[in-house]
């Protein structure tokens, strides 16, 4: 078991994260779900073409400075074509029942070869872990997500926890929307959806299609 200390880190200003935290590679909240095995499908269509994401909680961990994190997989394609695979580092703090994010590695692909690895970063150094998802849901909070200055710095604002939303998986109520922007773009925004007890059901134009365990 290890023991962060968390009492300098602030998301926002004012704002402490969290004194400490015990983490685990496995775990669950209400609308995130850490456990080998698990996996959500996304799909959506834009100009006639099919975009999937697909995102695979592995049976593999990563130790990031002196936590073990437990590895995700995440697999966009565009017609069946890769456009990027990430390897996303999460660790369950017990105290709080929060998703942190330690980082990602990142392959960008081109006419199916990989071109670059936009985007990649890991909690060492300067860089700090963030939040992918709360344990507990507060209007309007934001934390941070990533915070590697320069590299990735995303953040979110909590919008709703009680949106109600139709898909291809099924109808879903109480669902929670969230507002995501970076100081890297400061004009971006982006938008999604968390549905209770099964995690990310809407990313911009990407519906849930499928989710569950897996073999």
């Amino acid at each position: 078991m290890t023991v962060i200390n968390f009492s300098s880190q602030k998301i926002l200003p004012k704002k402490l994260i969290q004194d400490s935290c015990s983490f685990s590679t496995t775990g669950r909240n209400l609308y995130f779900i850490l456990e080998p095995g698990y996996q959500l499908v996304l799909e959506g269509k834009e100009e006639n073409k099919v975009s999937r994401l697909v995102i695979t909680v592995l049976n593999e961990k990563r130790k990031i400075g002196s936590v073990e994190t437990r590895v995700v997989e995440e697999n966009e394609t565009v017609d069946g074509k890769p456009v990027e695979i990430s390897r996303n580092f999460f660790a369950f703090c017990k105290q709080t029942n929060s998703i942190y994010y330690f980082g990602e590695e990142v392959d960008v692909y081109k006419n199916g070869k990989i071109i670059n690895h936009g985007g990649a970063w890991v909690a060492e150094g300067k860089n700090k872990p963030g939040i992918a998802m709360p344990g507990s849901i507060v209007l309007n909070d934001r934390y941070y997500q990533e915070m590697a200055p320069g590299v990735a710095m995303d953040k979110a604002r909590v919008i709703s926890a009680t949106e109600k939303i139709k898909t291809p998986a099924g109808n879903f109520n109480n669902c929670l929307k969230t507002e995501e922007t970076t100081a890297l773009s400061p004009k971006e925004k982006e938008y999604k959806l968390y549905a209770p007890g099964i995690g990310l059901i809407k990313d911009e134009n990407l519906l849930l299609v499928k989710y569950g365990f897996i073999k």
